[in-house]
């Protein structure tokens, strides 16, 4: 199911932030560069998102077309979600964004927990 969007939109970026800019989504974009996660590790990663709410973005990523959900038919149920060719369209400004943030936090002396490197 795709989200419904506005007929026009007055930028491209407008369309972007709407698409990315969930609490959340650059954050699971992020973490699935080069990489394919199960739920319970995105979970462990960004453990201060609610279950509810980090559902909630994965689905609505999933259904623009920025990830993909795999399924498998076991016992517990056991979903894998990486990017799709859409997505890794997205991972040069990903990065960008992880770098930008980095450095704002060194400016403010704002201390982070991340200690990876995206790029």
């Amino acid at each position: 199911m795709i989200k419904q969007r506005k007929e026009e939109y007055q930028c491209p970026l407008e369309v972007t932030m709407e698409i990315i800019g969930g609490k959340y989504k650059g954050v699971i974009i992020g973490h699935l560069i080069g990489k394919t996660l199960r739920y319970n590790e995105l979970q462990k990663l960004i453990s201060h998102a609610s279950p509810k709410m980090l559902i909630q973005q994965l689905k609505e990523l999933e259904a623009d077309g920025i990830i993909e959900r795999k399924l498998y038919p076991v016992v517990p149920p056991k979903t894998e979600y990486s990017l799709t060719k859409r997505g890794e369209t997205l991972i040069p400004a990903i990065i960008e964004l992880n770098k930008w943030g980095m450095k704002y936090l060194q400016e403010e002396n704002i201390p982070c927990a991340y200690k990876g490197d995206m790029d």
